[in-house]
């Protein structure tokens, strides 16, 4: 059954407005990420949890898994901590932590480092 050029019109005019509404509301998003980032930026390091964001990429906490940022923040927090500080924060085990902050040294956003008996782990600044 062959469609009338009436109805036609009228299916391809609604298919414009959705996705002229579509566009609309992605420019909004764009624009408030914007100013997001600008907000980031201007609060001199820290972001809007109070975190300390030095080192911290935005772009680097979104792209890892939930697990892992929940690792990166609390370490963030402390700046430079063991796996049992790190732990004591998340809630979570310490050999669990211990195992997350090792993929995150692997993965090259956070550097390790030994006292003594003791193992530190901090945010890699790109040194």
């Amino acid at each position: 059954m062959a469609t009338q050029p009436a109805e036609l019109e009228s299916v391809l005019e609604r298919l414009e407005k959705e996705i002229s509404s579509m566009k609309f509301m992605l420019e909004q998003m764009l624009s408030l990420q914007q100013q997001l980032l600008e907000k980031l930026r201007m609060k001199g390091g820290q972001g809007e949890s109070g975190l300390p964001t030095d080192g911290l990429d935005i772009s680097i906490l979104l792209s890892l898994p939930d697990h892992l940022r929940k690792t990166m923040l609390a370490l963030a927090k402390l700046v430079e901590a063991r796996a049992d500080e790190v732990a004591e924060i998340t809630q979570r085990a310490r050999a669990i932590e211990s195992g997350y902050l090792n993929q995150l040294v692997r993965l090259g956003y956070v550097k390790k480092v030994r006292r003594k008996h003791q193992i530190y782990f901090t945010i890699n600044d790109g040194e």
